[in-house]
């Protein structure tokens, strides 16, 4: 069984987006930890069925982050719950979670379920505007969310997620300090090594995303993070 305790860079693919099978297999054969499918909008079952088939065939960890019940299939070794905690609404906090666990819940292994704190940071993504998030966040809120994540839900994962823009490394820094046992993810703007470099250096584990489909070869520069630690 994969411990997501040691995975330290983790490659996004949007099931939405286009790959070639060339760039799928650089990604998939790079030294990342593990591939997480995962979007916002558009996300089918046809096309999440369609990138996990080809993903599949490479030796390496497969999750599914879910953003709506339709997509859910069997084939994942893990599958990500996101519970967005700086939303306004209460269907992104345990809503989708609680739609999954009846239909679902009779067939789940709970040793695959991830529940995944979210705090999204970015006002003009849209994971933000979907989810009414409310970004306008100082540090105190930031390490609020983390204690809460950390101390009073005991969640495996807090991701600070960004979306498409580079965060604030002290904010990053802030959430560290008080997720003493939840696992720290980081997400957003990691469109080099120099960034993955830094992000890597707070958080336990940093998502790469964006840059797959903008500049392939900066995308597979940021596994280099690794190399030191091995």
């Amino acid at each position: 069984m994969y411990d997501i305790k040691q995975w330290r860079h983790i490659f996004k693919l949007d099931p939405a987006k286009a790959i070639s099978d060339h760039d799928l297999d650089a990604i998939c054969m790079s030294n990342t930890d593990a591939i997480m499918i995962g979007g916002t909008d558009d996300v089918t079952e046809d096309n999440v069925i369609q990138l996990m088939s080809r993903v599949r065939r490479y030796p390496l960890p497969l999750a599914l982050e879910i953003s709506n019940l339709e997509s859910i299939m069997p084939g994942f070794d893990f599958y990500f719950v996101p519970t967005v905690l700086n939303s306004t609404e209460v269907r992104f906090h345990n809503g989708l979670l609680h739609r999954a666990l009846k239909q679902y819940g009779h067939m789940i292994n709970f040793d695959e379920l991830v529940f995944e704190g979210y705090v999204v940071l970015n006002p003009e993504s849209k994971v933000s505007q979907y989810t009414r998030a409310i970004t306008s966040l100082q540090t105190e809120d930031i390490e609020a969310y983390a204690q809460m994540a950390n101390d009073v839900y005991h969640l495996p994962v807090l991701y600070l997620e960004y979306s498409g823009v580079y965060g604030n490394p002290e904010d990053v820094l802030a959430a560290k300090q008080y997720t003493t046992e939840t696992q720290l993810f980081y997400g957003g703007g990691i469109n080099s090594l120099a960034r993955a470099q830094e992000m890597s250096a707070i958080a336990d584990t940093i998502i790469v995303g964006n840059v797959i489909y903008e500049d392939i070869k900066q995308a597979l520069k940021t596994t280099k993070i690794k190399e030191k630690a091995q």
